[in-house]
């Protein structure tokens, strides 16, 4: 059991005000992951959170969507790459109100991990999956005093399931995300994180997240 203060990986007290969202950049309107985005991105803005994500096109146009549609405040992380012609880069239509720019690609990706508190996770390609990794490791790393994930879309089950089966995957390692497969789960989520990040008195003994 842990009592100590909750501390983000770049050492800060932990408070949950903003939440990163990561998934498919070719993710279209009509896709129901890009649903899924926009509405759990409206509900976080609902309840107060600011909406992170890469400034791009897909998931990340529709966080910013579902936030703003409920007025809430959006930060996008960008970089403008110069020899990478397969990066879908900046969506000028995704109108972010606050843009950082970085200068590459690994430092963008640190950029999103910095700001968000907890991260939302969709399906994607090998973009996601890098980010997923990281912030995986990340949490890890950092276990007990390490920033949540949240897992959208029952086909997490199926690709734990193939980690913890074929790879090295330690106890605590399940105990840092939470898989959902509704906007309504994954706000419930963030909010039982909230009782449970109070620094005077942060403890694992009954984590939230699991599978």
């Amino acid at each position: 059991m842990l009592k100590k203060p909750v501390r983000s990986v770049f050492g800060e007290e932990a408070q949950i005000k903003n939440i990163t969202f990561l998934g498919y950049a070719d993710a279209k309107e009509a896709d129901d992951p890009f649903k899924s985005a926009f509405k759990t991105a409206a509900l976080c803005a609902k309840h107060g959170y600011t909406v992170v994500n890469g400034a791009g096109p897909g998931i990340m146009k529709a966080a910013t969507l579902g936030a703003q549609s409920e007025g809430g405040k959006t930060i996008g992380v960008t970089f403008y790459p110069k020899d990478i012609p397969v990066f879908e880069g900046r969506d000028e239509t995704n109108k972010v109100d606050e843009l950082i720019v970085e200068k590459n690609y690994l430092e963008r990706t640190l950029k999103l991990l910095e700001i968000g508190q907890v991260f939302i996770i969709f399906n994607g390609g090998t973009g996601t999956i890098s980010e997923f990794g990281m912030a995986w490791g990340l949490a890890r790393l950092y276990f007990g005093h390490h920033k949540p994930l949240i897992l959208f879309g029952d086909f997490w089950q199926e690709i734990i399931f193939a980690f913890t089966r074929g790879m090295y995957i330690r106890p605590e390692e399940r105990l840092v995300f939470q898989i959902v497969n509704k906007p309504e789960d994954a706000i419930k989520a963030i909010e039982e994180l909230k009782k449970e990040f109070k620094p005077s008195d942060h403890n694992h003994q009954h984590p939230t997240f699991s599978i």
